[in-house]
Formats: structure tokens, C-alpha cells, sequence
């Protein structure tokens, strides 16, 4: 007998959302973060900050409480004018901030900062939750854009923070367990390992199944379509979505997944035709493992899929 609504949504609740009073803890962390490093900036250098955005999985509700295999990480974009796009690199940036952060926490050892591909982060050691700084050039001409650059190629691409979270929003108001279905294949993502499924590209995949299928039908089955869907696919579809506007390019990597915010994005670039293969070979696996479970109204099964801590109920 398959799960029902209620039994997923028990385990979501408790076991894969974010609690509110962490939510709380974590907001107060990042607001302090904000604030210092916004008074050290404006103080010490020429930059001006003109918005910062709270992004990611945490500013979109699917992100997963934490655990020792589900990290918490919360994107900050500091939106900064006076800059020109096509003179400036992330390395001067990242560096500017890496810096002032060090000074900003003095008592904390040079390890507790890591520079990423696009930010520098911020590991508080005691909640563990990461920062990831994002700096972006803002474009003037149009509100909440700018320009986002890559550490490694120096390539830089356009970015809008708050057409993101917008996006996932409007696909919640489609779709009232749209994120619920994310938390849960993100979870599968992260005990099966397949870590070349990034958290924003299972978003999307999530937001195309919705649009080609709808929101009908349970949230196992639905999570159990998802799942199928990748595996029939192989990824090997375009997608892209209403919100995509010209201009448009050809792509010719493995997976093409077209940032809803910027068309000239594939979101999926970094996925190898190996990565590929193994992503649809995980997901075929789980989809097979999900049948049986539900067949078999197994839970020790769908542990298989999300791991020992799955429940459906105390």
C-alpha cells in the first residue's frame, strides 16, 4: 500500500524541514554576519553595497535541517555598485572579502574561511552553518540583476537573487507540496550520494516535471514520477521555462537546464556525460526501490531511498 499524504507530510515536518526555532538561530547569525561585514565594507574600502539578499535553498524553504550528512549553508548576495562587469574578477573580490571577514572575527582560526567557486564562506562551528558571500556587480538598468563571477574560468554570468526565490514561490502557489517533493528528493540526493545533482538543479528538474505532468496524484507518487522521470530522460531533454527569454544560445554539454532568470545559463554545465549516466542510473535504482516499498508498505525499504532517520510517524 502506498504512503499517504499524511504519512509524508509527517516526515517532512519532522524529520526533513528546517525547525522553525533553528530558522530563527540561523537568521539572527546571518543578520550579525550582515551587518558587520556591510560596516567593515563601507568603512575600509570604495565599495558600495546597495542590497543584500538572503538566497539558496534557506531563502526558498527547501532547504533540510541538519544533520551529518545534510549540511545547512545559506547564500548571502551583496549586491555592489560601482564596479564595472567586464573589468572586475571574483578574485579581487573574494579577496577584499576574505580579509575583512578575518578582522570581523579575529578570535576565529584562518580555517573556519573557505574560498568557493562564487563565494568566500563563513562556518559558524557552533550551529554549522555555513555562509556562502556572494558578491555581484549590480546591473542598474534592471532591479534585482547583476552580474555573478566564477573563481576558476574568471566567466561571469547574470544572476537575480530575488527572481529566484520568486520562482520556486510561484511554483509553491502552483503546487502546495512542491516543496515538500524538493526536501525529499534532495534527501535522496544526499544519501545516495550523487553529488553531482546540485540542490538548485533538482529545484528545477522538480518546477519541469510540474509543468509537464501537474500537480495530481500523491506525493509518493509523484516524488516516485520524479524519480522516472529522470531515469526515462537521462537528463538528455532542454529544459527551460516561461520565465526564459531571449537571448538564446545552443548547448552543447550533457545536461542543459536553462537558469529561469537567464537563458545564456545552463545550470547544469558542470554535469560530465559520466555524471549523467550515473545520475539516471541512481534515480532508475530508487524508482525501482520506491516501487517495492510502496508495494510492499515497507518502511524499512524507503530507508533504502532516504535513509535510517525516514518515519512515518512517532
Amino acid at each position: 500500500m502506498a504512503l499517504s499524504n499524511t504519512e509524508l507530510r509527517y516526515y517532512d515536518s519532522n524529520v526533513l524541514r528546517l525547525p522553525a526555532d533553528k530558522r530563527k538561530e540561523y537568521h539572527a547569525q546571518v543578520d550579525r554576519l550582515i551587518f558587520e561585514l556591510c560596516s567593515s565594507i563601507q568603512d575600509k574600502t570604495e565599495i558600495k553595497i546597495t542590497k543584500v539578499v538572503k538566497a539558496g535553498s534557506f531563502a526558498k524553504y527547501t532547504i533540510l535541517r541538519k544533520t551529518a550528512v545534510d549540511p545547512v549553508d545559506v547564500d548571502v548576495v551583496f549586491y555592489i555598485s560601482g564596479r564595472d562587469a567586464s573589468k572586475e574578477t571574483l578574485v579581487s573580490l573574494n579577496d577584499l572579502i576574505y580579509n575583512l571577514l578575518i578582522k570581523i572575527y579575529p578570535t576565529k582560526s584562518v580555517e573556519d574561511f573557505e574560498i568557493q567557486r562564487k563565494a568566500a564562506t563563513v562556518t559558524f562551528v557552533g550551529s554549522g552553518l555555513s555562509v556562502d558571500i556572494v558578491p555581484v556587480i549590480e546591473d542598474p538598468s534592471r532591479p534585482g540583476y547583476g552580474w555573478q563571477f566564477d573563481i576558476r574560468d574568471g566567466s561571469k554570468i547574470q544572476t537575480c537573487a530575488p527572481c529566484q526565490i520568486k520562482f520556486v514561490r510561484d511554483r509553491k502557489e502552483q503546487d502546495k507540496e512542491f516543496r515538500t517533493l524538493v526536501r525529499m528528493a534532495k534527501k535522496w540526493r544526499n544519501h545516495a550520494g550523487v553529488k553531482p545533482l546540485k540542490s538548485f538543479t533538482i529545484e528545477l528538474i522538480m518546477a519541469y516535471v510540474l509543468a509537464e505532468q501537474g500537480a495530481a496524484g500523491s506525493i509518493e507518487q509523484r516524488f516516485r514520477n520524479f524519480l522516472l522521470y529522470i531515469a526515462q530522460s537521462g537528463l538528455k531533454d532542454e529544459v527551460r521555462f516561461p520565465e526564459n527569454v531571449g537571448p538564446f544560445t545552443t548547448f552543447t554539454d550533457p545536461v542543459v537546464i536553462l537558469d529561469p532568470v537567464y537563458s545564456l545559463n545552463n545550470v547544469a554545465s558542470r554535469i560530465s556525460e559520466a555524471e549523467r549516466k550515473e545520475i539516471a542510473s541512481a534515480a532508475q535504482e530508487a524508482w525501482e526501490t520506491a516501487n517495492f516499498a510502496s508495494a510492499e508498505n515497507d518502511n524499512e525499504v524507503w530507508k533504502e531511498i532516504f535513509g535510517p532517520r525516514f518515519k512515518t510517524e512517532d
